[in-house]
């Protein structure tokens, strides 16, 4: 019993080790050798099952054995009754299948679309598929035109015709095929309307240096459609503009100078007339591919005429609007002076190092701004005002991020060290007095109150501004050395914490600039009261209508401050 038991396990073994084994090339040729096997499909037609082996051998599948693709078929084929399954090229093509698949191919195979292509349509049968490289393939540029033609017949004669398939035709691999217009895997239509027909299609080679000079094509015609009403408003979203197709045609592209082109003078008017009804040949004479910085070379009256009046009127722009800048600029400092000379400035506001300190906080703090936006924005007036030298940006942020922190740190020394720093810092500490005082403004600003806040030497403004910059100065501190030294950073702390530091660094920067704007700018240059400027940072006085009308305890704090600390004996009266 035990020695039957121990011979069934050891057949069956036997039969799935066998089974395991795949199946030899030579056990599939001893059939499909034969030149005249042939099958009938389900539609009546006759399929040769002949493998040609010397073919397989030149293939892109000659390192692969029947049973690679063909792993269904066991020994028993055909015996057994089965029809083989279609070939998953997916087994070992996994990316191209998944590209495939959102493709217009792709997707009309999915709805159900028997017509639809599918690799073998392209590629080839699997026994004889060869490198796009090989002048065999159907995927040869040069052949490639005819693969697809098979079922796009129309548009294949059309391409065969236009200066493409002619440039093709001489063997030229710089002229497009099928696939480099609608992708490969991917197919894609271009539908009218467009722009990535613009943008990325037609531009990828008529932006090419290389490829207009062998050709002797013009360079500027991607940027000069670009900068026109059509490629500005594509650029921007709008999904009726036209593109170049809409102009050029699709497959068909021919040169203005033959006469059934739809850029030939003489078809100009309708197609501009399929964007443009009632368009008449004096409207189609208007240039797309204008270059207004040129005059143009093909004696075209129009263009030289534009060129002209837009040299006469930048010279008229420049000379008008520079006259009256300089004019004007020379009456706001004659009348700037005027009012600084009649200020009267007399009441100390700051001493000379807080006012050094202010100077040296604003040029570095304006200028971490410029190229902190030039280097967010690379694409940004910021960035166009610095120049193309991204390295310069970077460092030139550097070493003002480095000197707002060297002020910082000189500001600390000067609130320990010095009498009139503590006494600043003890002035400008928050007290319930700010919450009353915005209490009594709010209502005086509404209208409500005639009385609007009396204020010391500090009042809730300045204080929010000094505590502010004290903050956003520690944390754009801390963020932008974090993002600086990020090699090193990252040997202690996750990544991600860098990235999150980035973010806050970004925000804080947008957040301190607008207050810097809305808030500090309106107090120290656009109040009407002190306007064009608070002299205070440069002179460290200001009048005293403005400081009496501003701060009117002031003085009260300053008189009780001295006389807190005058000696008892200095108070005694004289005898």
């Amino acid at each position: 019993m035990k020695c039957g038991v121990f011979t069934a396990t050891l057949v069956i073994l036997a039969a799935l080790a066998a089974r395991a084994e795949p199946i030899a090339d030579s056990s599939c040729m001893d059939c499909h050798a034969d030149k005249d096997l042939w099958k009938t499909n389900a539609a009546g037609v006759g399929v040769s099952l002949f493998v040609d082996l010397e073919k397989v051998k030149a293939s892109a599948h000659k390192t692969n054995s029947c049973a690679s693709c063909h792993s269904d078929i066991t020994e028993q084929h055909p015996d057994d009754g089965k029809s083989p399954q279609p070939v998953d090229c997916g087994s070992c093509h996994k990316e191209q299948t998944e590209t495939y698949g959102a493709s217009t191919h792709g997707m009309a195979l999915a709805e159900g679309s028997a017509g639809a292509a599918g690799c073998v349509d392209c590629h080839g049968s699997g026994h004889s598929i060869l490198p796009p490289t090989s002048t065999e393939s159907q995927l040869h540029y040069m052949r490639i035109g005819e693969t697809c033609g098979a079922c796009h017949d129309e548009e294949a004669r059309e391409v065969l015709e236009s200066v493409h398939g002619e440039a093709l035709a001489k063997g030229y691999r710089e002229a497009p095929t099928c696939t480099d217009c609608h992708s490969e895997h991917k197919i894609q239509k271009l539908s009218a309307g467009s722009q990535r027909a613009s943008a990325d299609v037609c531009s990828s080679c008529h932006a090419s240096e290389r490829i207009n000079t062998k050709f002797k094509m013009p360079s500027d015609r991607v940027r000069t459609f670009f900068d026109s009403y059509h490629g500005l408003a594509g650029k921007y979203g709008s999904a009726t503009a036209a593109n170049c197709s809409s102009c050029h045609g699709v497959h068909k592209i021919l040169p203005s100078s033959n006469t059934n082109s739809t850029i030939h003078p003489t078809n100009l008017a309708e197609t501009c007339g399929k964007c443009h009804p009632g368009a008449t040949e004096n409207f189609a004479q208007s240039k797309i591919h204008v270059d207004a910085s040129s005059a143009g070379s093909d004696g075209d009256v129009g263009t030289l005429t534009n060129f002209w009046v837009r040299r006469i009127y930048l010279i008229l722009i420049f000379g008008t609007i520079g006259f009256m800048a300089l004019h004007n600029g020379a009456v706001f400092v004659k009348k700037v002076r005027a009012r600084y000379q009649s200020a009267h400035l007399e009441v100390p506001r700051m001493d000379l190092s807080q006012r050094l300190q202010h100077m040296v906080l604003a040029a570095s703090f304006i200028w971490l701004a410029i190229s902190g936006f030039a280097l967010k924005f690379p694409d940004s007036w910021f960035a166009w005002m610095m120049g193309s030298n991204e390295q310069l940006r970077s460092w030139s942020h550097r070493v003002a991020g480095v000197v707002l922190l060297l002020v910082g740190a000189y500001h600390i020394y000067y609130v320990v060290a010095n009498r009139k720093g503590r006494n600043l810092v003890k002035d400008l500490m928050p007290t319930p007095k700010d919450a009353r005082d915005l209490a009594v403004n709010a209502k005086y600003l509404a209208g409500i109150s005639p009385e609007k806040a009396r204020i010391g030497r500090f009042g809730y403004a300045e204080k929010m501004e000094y505590w502010a910059v004290v903050w956003g100065t520690v944390i754009m501190g801390v963020t932008g050395l974090m993002v600086w030294f990020k090699m090193e950073v990252t040997q202690f702390i996750p990544r991600w914490i860098v990235d999150v530091g980035l973010t806050i660094h970004y925000y804080e920067a947008i957040l301190a600039c607008l207050a810097i704007i809305v808030w500090h700018f309106y107090h120290v240059m656009f109040d009407p009261d002190i306007y064009p400027l608070n002299w205070a940072c440069i002179n460290g006085k200001v009048s005293k209508h403005w400081h009496e009308d501003e701060h009117p305890l002031e003085n009260i704090e300053c008189a009780r401050a001295e006389q807190a600390v005058v000696k008892p004996e200095e108070a005694k009266p004289q005898a």
